[in-house]
């Protein structure tokens, strides 16, 4: 009890930041990846501080959390979570890891459901969603560019072509509907998926399901998958309530910012100082230059990007004009 009641008194220490994409559709944050992070670290009952950064949209290291010299991202060691799991800061998993149906359930949430919020976002709609999300500040023409450069992107990952393109859609529907049956009599009326109390799985399925509800439109295939079964969508709302429109102590006020707080190297918990270093004070380090850097060659390249795609279907367009003026020309 006396090492518990320590450790939580260090917790409360710590000055926590939680770096994600800005705020939309009545959520926190509406990125896929992101999302389920900040719950759990609501779950977890871990104080901290929500940032946002808007420089790198394609990013896969946003999500990250910072305190002091400490950063875990989450295209490190296996996602955020993860690593706050390994370091001891927060792990609601471990009475969990030997559970074959925790398991199971956690691979099913993950993947199917997640493969099919990602295909709906970016394959199988008009991307005005996924464009709110990662993207609502930039320009028309590079927002074109990044959207057709994910979809892309998400049809390698799904394995689709336009062979099997409609194969693949009637798959990753068929598997979001079983997932919803099976969650739906896993969670019955209880408020949590395992044991009645919060683990990583329902942290992922209760982000999952708010985004389905609030941010996608109503005619999505997921969305009416998912009304179907109404203690999902109750489990959701109470959700909502508690952990996000509560006025809850365990997070800050957000407050916009359009870059990372940090980006110092990561070290692990027994580095931590009690009274992080003042980040105006300090120095900028080697990586964060180097970050800084790549935000110039990234915005440098996607507008070049747009002005190769412009000038060559202005080159279509002309070579298609030339061909037409000699065929009338052939006919005289």
């Amino acid at each position: 009890m006396e090492e518990m009641n320590t450790e939580n008194n260090w917790r409360e220490e710590q000055n926590f930041t939680l770096v994600v994409r800005k705020p939309c559709f009545g959520l926190p944050t509406a990125c896929p990846s992101c999302l389920p992070l900040y719950l759990y670290l609501k779950f977890a009952q871990l104080h901290f501080h929500l940032d946002f950064s808007s420089i790198y949209p394609d990013s896969d290291q946003i999500p990250y959390i910072e305190s002091g010299d400490y950063v875990a991202y989450n295209n490190e060691n296996g996602g955020v979570i993860e690593s706050l799991k390994k370091d001891g800061i927060a792990d609601l998993d471990a009475e969990f890891k030997s559970v074959p149906e925790w398991i199971s359930t956690k691979a099913m949430v993950s993947t199917w459901l997640g493969d099919a919020i990602m295909y709906e976002l970016w394959v199988g709609s008009d991307g005005s969603s996924a464009k709110m999300i990662y993207y609502p500040d930039l320009p028309w023409p590079i927002g074109k560019v990044l959207f057709w450069k994910q979809c892309q992107t998400v049809m390698l990952q799904l394995g689709i072509t336009k062979d099997n393109a409609e194969q693949k859609q009637e798959e990753i529907y068929n598997r979001a509907k079983i997932a919803y049956e099976a969650l739906s009599n896993r969670l019955g009326e209880q408020d949590f998926l395992f044991e009645n109390r919060p683990s990583s799985v329902d942290a992922i399925f209760l982000a999952h399901v708010l985004l389905i509800l609030q941010a996608l439109p109503e005619t999505s295939v997921l969305r009416n998958a998912l009304l179907e079964h109404g203690n999902l969508v109750k489990y959701a709302e109470k959700h909502k309530m508690e952990q996000i429109e509560a006025g809850s102590s365990s997070s800050s006020v957000p407050q916009f910012q359009s870059g990372p707080s940090s980006s110092a190297p990561r070290k692990g918990p027994s580095n931590w100082s009690s009274k992080p270093k003042s980040k105006s004070k300090r120095e900028k380090t080697k990586e964060e230059k180097t970050l800084r850097k790549r935000a110039k060659y990234f915005v440098a390249a996607q507008l070049v990007s747009v002005l190769l795609f412009l000038t060559f279907m202005n080159r279509s367009d002309d070579e298609v004009e030339l061909d037409d003026d000699d065929g009338y020309g052939y006919d005289d």
